[in-house]
């Protein structure tokens, strides 16, 4: 079942009740297919809109979230953002498996994480602190179901400085996490995988009570669809009585779309739990004005009538009139957000100031309303509010060019907002650095400066050249509200383009390995050493006649990016409006460039030590096996995707004077060294092979030889002489993984062999030898670590996995064997480590029953 987002074509489920209890007009669509009236959620929407409210409420969060895999590898994506508006968090809708963040670690461990404030979180994840400098706790769950890693819960909660989160907090969100996995195991088992590849739902979580003034009742049938209502609930609906229509969208249809998730969480709560249910929303009354509804009640049980019921009421708190009449008499821009950022209230000083009537801003998206707040350093200051709960303040631009000195008062149900004339603001030392940003406090300064903050500690991070070009992308652009971003490379006195985005299709192409005496202002910025900054395409093309140029009439920056003297190539940032760059903006974006050049620089490095070490491994690992009589074997390799790209793990089939010598082995770390020692020890496991010594000499030999050869690394290895003919095998082992015995009859157990230390310790290390035999059809296992090793799980737990998949393979082909134990491996993101896998296995006919004969093979 995959997600769509807000607005798109949803799935339609039917919350009546059982499916053929209600008349096929009232039970929409079929699941994944479009949602014509866009009124009713999708189903996996609902569920996850449901679970991020309840555990918000269950361990006292302000806001939450819910992360889902999606369908690109390694990425998660926001499925669900509960108190916060969706558009602010934009840079965090979208978060790969492997970034240093609390939402990629819990998914990627299995283990939940909790953060009581912003010190704790500062010291374990500085780059979350970076992107969000504000004070609050936040607690990260995963959420799996039938052994399946889905995504990750989160809350969002004020900070408790000194004080860790409570146990019962912790088991409270474990609890929700768990129903919610086991919720989307039972979806998945009936429906497509579950995945999430829209934008985020936002939900409106529920408001604090207020005394009612008029109440209303209603029946909601849950079998039938039907709602009965009194007279009162009419009245407040504006509608007579005659003529309500008897269903639930007579609600629904006049609550914004936010608030209709939790209209139908509310009959499935219900439902589902017996208990009473309560929620707050916003309903748009008859005459346009927003009213706040309250909706709460229970499902009855059936002892107490036919069918299944809810009963509840509809509460008109009635004191929206008198709070407009309140504010209207001050003489002060007042007007307030609910938490999504819709505008719930405007008084009548800010209609004047705002020159927008009240009807034409109440219900709307305050950064739709009034685009001039939606630039990037405002909505930091929204950000701050929202998450900190602290008061804000900041100086803003209208659409007039009037300067504007804005306040944020940040409450539980959203934000008011005090919005004053002021004086064009003059420069201090204390002024922001990025264009919008306002007073000079310190919360200002520091929620002003993360973009630039989080691109430097991101670059630390970021390996290779397009790692480096997505992370500028992802964190520099957004700062300065560039759209488009372009990177040349230095190669050989030519720039090639190395990264783009945001420009028209194959445009760059013809500027695509200049030189570096073409008069162009990406190539004089980097000859120069000088930025070169435009303040629109009219300007650039008065400096440079006959330049190409683009559809967009926006600023440019083009950056030299040298590094430690050094060229590296030139960045070019676009801009969809013309603007100017303050000298402070200049500094900035120039010194970023020096970081970028630097990060470039040394990804150029780690590409070239990369494809090295792939070639040396390449090189050693063996391209076939040998073909045996009586014998199959089959071989498989999987390079680790963190850091270096190869390891040190390696195996071989030797024929020898003894018989079929099978050997395995993981030299410790990764990179070139790891791959040269590991290409030495399987040359010298192969030399004394090859000599006819006997599996204990081959040990202890090549034990000694790692020592003499001092490469300060040490190395596991299991080595076995197999007699093709009689199964009879010698196996000796230094602290390598037991290997694994699937007998004929689907049965699999580990090995238990004696063995001694790993290779490279101790010179008079001994390596005692035990004797076993391989019956017809059995199929003999040798592996690494990094097949049965998870972050945070033991590894007797992905021994005793491989074990079943071995044994649920049956009598398959030795190839589909192999690639079926290593499967899920492949498909993993998070693999820290490589992986070797050697399979040999007897045959049980004399045609060979296990299919090819021996193979081997380097997995992408």
């Amino acid at each position: 079942m995959r997600g769509t987002a807000a607005g798109e074509h949803a799935g339609c489920v039917n919350w009546y009740g059982a499916a053929g209890n209600a008349p096929p007009s009232e039970r929409g669509p079929t699941p994944g297919t479009p949602n014509t009236t866009g009124r009713v959620p999708d189903e996996l929407a609902l569920v996850l809109a449901q679970a991020a409210v309840s555990a918000i409420e269950s361990v006292g969060g302000y806001a939450g979230a819910i992360y889902l895999r999606s369908r690109t590898q390694g990425l998660l994506r926001l499925a669900v953002l509960a108190g916060l508006p969706a558009r602010l968090f934009r840079p965090w809708w979208r978060m790969h498996v492997n970034r240093p963040f609390p939402v990629a670690e819990a998914h990627r461990s299995g283990q939940a994480i909790h953060l009581a404030d912003a010190e704790e979180a500062m010291r374990r994840f500085p780059q979350l602190m970076a992107g969000m400098p504000y004070p609050f706790g936040s607690l990260y769950e995963p959420v799996v179901g039938d052994r399946e890693k889905y995504g990750v819960l989160v809350v969002l909660r004020r900070a408790t400085p000194g004080r860790p989160v409570s146990q019962s907090d912790r088991r409270r969100l474990k609890v929700a996490a768990r129903r919610l996995g086991g919720i989307l195991a039972e979806l998945g088992a009936d429906g497509p995988l579950i995945e999430w590849d829209g934008e985020p739902v936002s939900v409106q979580l529920p408001a604090g009570s207020t005394p009612p003034v008029r109440i209303g009742h209603f029946d909601w049938d849950l079998d039938s669809g039907s709602v009965s209502a009194d007279a009162e609930l009419c009245a407040i609906l504006g509608t007579d009585p005659a003529g309500f229509p008897g269903t639930i969208e007579v609600l629904a249809e006049r609550l914004a779309p936010e608030d209709v998730y939790g209209l139908w969480a509310i009959a499935r709560q219900a439902v589902e739990s017996g208990r009473p249910v309560a929620r707050r929303m916003r309903l748009r009354g008859p005459d346009g004005r927003p009213h706040l509804l309250e909706i709460s009640g229970r499902a009855l049980p059936q002892s107490d009538g036919p069918g299944s019921h809810l009963n509840g009421f509809l509460v008109d708190l009635g004191i929206g009139p008198i709070a407009a009449e309140a504010t209207d008499r001050l003489p002060k821009c007042i007007f307030s957000l609910d938490r999504l950022g819709r505008i719930v209230h405007i008084n009548q000083s800010a209609e004047t100031l705002l020159g927008h009537a009240r009807s034409a801003l109440a219900g709307r998206v305050l950064w739709e309303a009034l685009p001039w707040f939606g630039h990037p350093g405002h909505e930091d200051h929204f950000r701050a509010a929202l998450i900190s709960h602290e008061p804000v303040h900041f100086m803003a631009q209208s659409a007039s060019k009037q300067w504007m000195s804005v306040a944020l008062y940040p409450g539980h149900d959203g934000v008011t907002l005090t919005v004053a004339e002021e004086e064009q603001p003059v420069p201090t030392p204390e002024s922001a650095v990025l264009p919008g940003v306002g007073l000079g406090s310190a919360a200002d300064r520091a929620s002003a400066l993360y973009r630039p903050v989080a691109l430097a500690i991101a670059l630390t991070e970021a390996v290779t050249a397009r790692q480096v070009s997505a992370v500028v992308t992802e964190e520099l652009l957004p700062a300065f509200g560039g759209r488009q971003l372009a990177i040349y490379l230095l190669n050989e006195r030519h720039l090639y383009l190395a990264w783009e985005t945001g420009f028209p299709q194959g445009f760059l192409d013809r500027f695509d390995g200049v030189g570096l005496d073409a008069r162009l202002p990406g190539v004089e910025t980097l000859t120069s050493g000088r930025p070169i900054f435009f303040e629109s395409m009219e300007s650039l093309a008065a400096a440079y006649p006959g330049i190409p140029m683009d559809a967009n009439v926006g600023a440019r920056a083009f950056l030299p990016l040298i590094a430690s003297g050094r060229p590296v190539g030139s960045c070019i940032l676009g801009f969809d409006q013309p603007r100017g760059f303050s000298p402070e903006e200049r500094t900035v974006l120039t010194a970023l460039a020096g970081l970028i050049a630097q990060a470039l620089q040394r990804a150029q490095r780690y590409d070239t030590e990369a494809a090295l070490a792939r070639g040396l491994q390449d090189a050693l690992l063996p391209h076939r096996l040998p073909v045996v009589e009586h014998v199959d074997t089959v071989g498989r390799y999987l390079p680790g995707t963190q850091g270096m790209d190869v390891g040190g793990d390696w195996y071989d089939v030797v024929e020898t004077g003894r018989g079929l010598a099978l050997a395995i082995g993981d030299v410790q770390g990764h990179g070139v060294a790891a791959a040269a020692t590991m290409g030495q020890l399987r040359s010298a496991v192969r030399a004394f092979a090859l000599s006819g010594h006997d599996p204990q000499e081959v040990m202890t030999g090549t034990n000694r030889l790692l020592i003499d050869l001092d490469p300060g690394q040490f190395a596991s290895c299991c080595y076995i002489v197999l007699d093709p003919a009689s199964g009879l095998a010698h196996a000796v082992r230094a602290g390598h993984p037991q290997p694994l015995l699937r007998h004929v009859d689907g049965r699999t157990e580990v090995l238990d062999l004696p063995g001694g230390v790993v290779l490279g310790v101790d010179a008079g290390a001994a390596y005692p030898v035990a004797e076993l035999r391989l019956a017809r059809g059995e199929v003999l296992a040798l592996y690494t670590d990094g097949l049965v090793e998870q972050p945070g799980s033991d590894i007797d737990l992905g021994i005793d996995q491989l074990c079943s998949t071995l044994a649920e393979a049956g009598p398959s082909p030795l190839a589909e064997t192999a690639d079926r134990l290593i499967r899920e491996a492949r498909h993993a993101t998070d693999r820290p480590d490589d992986i070797a896998l050697l399979l040999a296995a007897r045959w049980a006919e004399a045609s060979g029953a296990h299919g090819p004969r021996a193979g081997a093979r380097r997995v992408p």
